[in-house]
C-alpha cells in the first residue's frame, strides 16, 4: 500500500493505524499548498482529483480515500480485530459511533474554518465557542475512562490527531485536565511516536 499524507493533517490518524496494525506501506508526503508531491513526483490532483489526504492506494492500483472509512478498513486487516471490535458487537457501535463524533463536531469544525485567514473573526468565535463545549463533553467521557470507546481504538488516532490541531492553532486546553491527559496517553504508543517522528513532528 501507499499512503498519501501531509503532515499533522487528518491523514495522520491513518498513519498511526497503519502502524498500530503492523501493515506494510510507503508514506508519500504531499504539500498540500501547491497539491504536488515532495519527492518531485509531480500533480497530485493527478493522483487524486478531490486533492486532499488521506489517501490509500493498493497493491492493485486502485486508490481510495475518506479518512473514517479507511481507518476502519484498517482496523478489520488485524484479525482480532483490537482496534474497532467485531461486526454487530456493541464495542464497534462504540468505536464507529466516537469516529463519527470527531468526524462531524471536531474535524468539520476546526476545518476549514479555522485554518484560513480570510475566515470573518465572528464565525471563528463561534467554530471555538463549539470547540470548547465538544472538549467538555469529551473530557466528562474521559473521567472515567483512559481511552474514548473503552481499551484504545481507531477512534483513539482519529480523535488524538485532530484536538492535536489545538497545539498548531493556539487553542488552550487548560480547562480540560482528562482531555489532555489523554492526549498523553494516546501519544505515548510507540505507533503514534513512530507515525510522529516520521512526520517531522517529533524529535529526539
Amino acid at each position: 500500500m501507499k499512503l498519501y499524507f501531509a503532515p499533522g493533517a487528518c491523514s495522520l490518524a491513518v498513519h498511526i493505524a497503519l502502524r498500530e496494525t503492523g501493515a506494510t506501506f510507503e508514506a508519500h508526503q504531499v504539500d498540500l499548498a501547491t497539491h504536488t508531491l515532495a519527492d518531485g513526483g509531480g500533480n497530485y490532483f493527478e493522483i487524486s482529483p478531490r486533492g486532499y489526504v488521506p489517501l490509500l492506494e493498493f497493491d492493485d492500483g486502485s486508490r481510495q480515500t475518506e479518512g473514517t472509512a479507511l481507518l476502519q478498513y484498517l482496523a478489520d486487516l488485524d484479525p482480532s480485530q483490537a482496534l474497532i471490535g467485531a461486526p454487530a458487537g456493541r464495542r464497534r457501535l462504540a468505536v464507529t459511533q466516537w469516529l463519527t463524533f470527531v468526524s462531524t463536531e471536531l474535524h468539520k469544525t476546526f476545518s476549514p474554518w479555522l485554518w484560513h485567514k480570510e475566515t470573518a473573526d465572528s464565525t471563528k468565535r463561534d467554530a471555538k465557542l463549539k470547540l470548547a463545549a465538544r472538549f467538555a463533553d469529551m473530557d466528562r467521557h474521559l473521567a472515567t475512562r483512559e481511552f474514548l470507546a473503552g481499551d484504545y481504538s481507531v477512534a483513539d488516532a482519529y480523535g488524538f490527531t485532530i484536538v492535536n490541531w489545538s497545539n498548531f492553532l493556539g487553542i488552550p486546553l487548560s480547562d480540560f485536565p482528562n482531555l489532555r491527559a489523554w492526549m498523553a496517553r494516546v501519544s505515548e504508543r510507540p505507533a503514534v511516536q513512530q507515525a510522529l517522528r516520521a512526520e517531522g513532528l517529533l524529535k529526539d
